[in-house]
């Protein structure tokens, strides 16, 4: 189908979004980014090492919160349903939610979890621009309760009720420790038979393989039979292998049951559907970038372009639109508004 033609069809519906609720269900994080001006290291006299002082720190809803956050950002309504620790990590990611009008009603909360936190330290000065350094992950290496899996199948129904589609979010590669457990996952693939009228769309980093019935969404790393080791040339840098996509894709979709998105990076994304292999190409983006949450920014217009009565590749194509404005904005998880996709949409 000719790229104009789906614009169009992006364009007609646009104003719709306000109309849409969608729930976003499973792994929600904060993004904690502490900014230390390197000006104002001291020497710790206790241990000797440098005590890096942090004058300015910045809160973001992430990994779910991300989704939820380019819905809202879009004028969709969003009801969140996932799990959050009786902690202080807990208290800002609900607060960073709230603050972006999500609902959280349905969030499950437990003291005996953490919530989910990357902390990133962001080296700088005022003279020398801030960059990331190691990391700081909060995250539960212990298996989900059954009590805890009961909560959030209870509180689905009830975000299900009044959502027109619903976005998993599966974020942790540990079998068990989070919201999407192989519990949930069976449970989400008898959903679509009890609830036609629902769109149901998983984004997953390491279970794309065990969803059935549901649109499923990786990139081309995460697919399942693929070796990320072919997928970079010798300066270790990402390269685009369309025959293991093709070939893996094809696979996936057999087991899935349903349709199949894989992402492809700046190359564009595949969608397997049916008896067809669509292919999106990605929009041009110049100057710096920060890819982080570029995913779940295509995943928020995925599952909006779904509800508002797309094809399965316009929906991609509006999420890649999404991604390629929120991936210019530095150092923050971005965002993009209805205006911003107009305007990149009419660069194409």
């Amino acid at each position: 189908m000719d790229i104009n033609y789906r614009i169009e069809n992006i364009l007609k519906v646009l104003d719709q979004i306000p109309d849409r609720s969608i729930t976003v269900f499973g792994d929600f994080c904060l993004d904690k980014y502490l900014y230390i001006n390197s000006a104002r290291n001291e020497r710790s006299l206790e241990t000797g090492h440098i005590a890096y002082q942090v004058d300015r720190k910045s809160l973001f809803p992430g990994a779910g919160g991300t989704v939820a956050g380019n819905l809202r950002a879009l004028g969709a309504s969003v009801f969140c349903v996932g799990l959050v620790g009786d902690d202080g990590e807990g208290y800002e990611l609900l607060e960073g939610l709230d603050k972006i009008g999500a609902e959280t009603g349905l969030m499950v909360r437990s003291k005996d979890i953490m919530t989910g936190t990357y902390i990133k330290p962001m080296l700088g000065s005022d003279d020398q621009p801030y960059s990331e350094i190691d990391r700081i992950d909060i995250r539960n290496f212990k298996k989900t309760s059954h009590e805890l899996e009961d909560r959030l199948l209870k509180n689905l129904e009830k975000a299900l009720a009044v959502s027109e589609g619903i976005v998993v979010t599966d974020q942790f590669l540990e079998l068990d420790y989070s919201v999407v457990t192989g519990r949930i996952r069976n449970e989400l693939a008898m959903l679509p038979r009890r609830y036609p009228d629902k769109v149901f769309y998983a984004d997953s980093r390491g279970f794309v393989r065990d969803y059935r019935n549901i649109i499923v969404k990786c990139n081309q790393f995460e697919l399942p039979g693929a070796d990320s080791g072919s997928m970079e040339n010798d300066s270790g840098s990402e390269r685009h292998d369309k025959e293991a996509i093709l070939k893996d894709g094809a696979e996936l979709l057999t087991v899935n049951g349903c349709a199949v998105v894989v992402t492809s990076g700046a190359n564009g994304a595949y969608i397997f559907e049916g008896d067809t292999v669509d292919f999106i190409p990605a929009f041009k983006v110049e100057g710096p970038i920060d890819i982080v949450g570029a995913g779940d920014a295509t995943s928020a217009g995925v599952i909006l372009g779904k509800t508002l009565g797309l094809s399965l590749p316009d929906s991609v194509l509006l999420g890649c639109c999404i991604s390629s404005i929120t991936i210019r904005q530095l150092g923050v998880t971005g965002t993009a508004t209805i205006g911003q996709i107009k305007q990149q949409l009419a660069k194409r």
